[in-house]
């Protein structure tokens, strides 16, 4: 039987995503765009937009990234793929997520072309979310929780020098939990992954902390970690 030809099939349109977490005021934050057209024109969105015919995924993302927020120049690690039939009003739509953790400190937020602003909100505090954006966001959360645990994905927040308690305390922003404190050094002085500077840090009225600083960012951490 002959092959059909490809334009007798449905051609369903391809988008991209992009998720953008943060650590900022002791918080975990997830960046978001006003849409200003429709649909779901004034709601908060994720970046993100149709992918053209000739380019790749990934430039695409970067690309529609950089258009909406003026985020440039990231790393984004492609993270999974939705295609409910329904997700879109306008049609057959399939996006491709990606997501990436970053240093906020380091981003200027300059939003462009079909959006009215752009925004940090807290993971914890969402407004409600055009299409199926706040389902890709809660399993974008799982995904940096588990890398958290067997990675150094979280590192690049912080410093060159750091002491235990700020490690510590991106662990815990990042899971929303608290760890124990014995427990969690334990852990991370048996991977021999930090090691000691000769520099100290005041924290709070105690005596100086001692600065780490890693030995080996590319170093995986081991899941059990937490």
């Amino acid at each position: 039987m002959a092959e059909k030809k490809l334009e007798k099939y449905p051609h369903p349109f391809v988008t991209v995503d992009i998720i953008i977490f943060t650590v900022k005021d002791n918080d975990l934050k997830v960046l978001l765009v006003k849409r200003k057209l429709p649909p779901f024109q004034r709601m908060w969105a994720l970046p993100g937009g149709f992918v053209h015919i000739e380019e790749n995924l990934e430039a695409a993302a970067l690309r529609e990234l950089q258009e909406e927020t003026g985020v440039k120049d990231v790393y984004l690690e492609q993270l999974y793929t939705f295609g409910n039939p329904a997700r879109d009003p306008r049609g057959r739509v399939i996006t491709i997520a990606y997501f990436a953790l970053l240093d906020s400190s380091k981003i200027k937020l300059q939003p462009k072309t079909d959006v009215e602003a752009a925004k940090w909100f807290s993971m914890y505090n969402l407004p409600k979310l055009a299409f199926d954006h706040q389902q890709i966001i809660d399993y974008s959360l799982v995904r940096l929780r588990y890398k958290l645990e067997y990675t150094t994905v979280g590192f690049q927040l912080l410093p060159k020098k750091f002491t235990l308690t700020e490690l510590q305390k991106l662990y815990e922003i990042i899971l929303n939990k608290k760890l124990d404190k014995r427990n969690f050094r334990k852990k991370i002085f048996s991977f021999n992954i930090v090691e000691p500077t000769s520099e100290t840090k005041m924290e709070g009225i105690h005596r100086p902390a001692t600065l780490y600083k890693f030995k080996n960012k590319q170093f995986l951490l081991p899941k059990d970690v937490v």
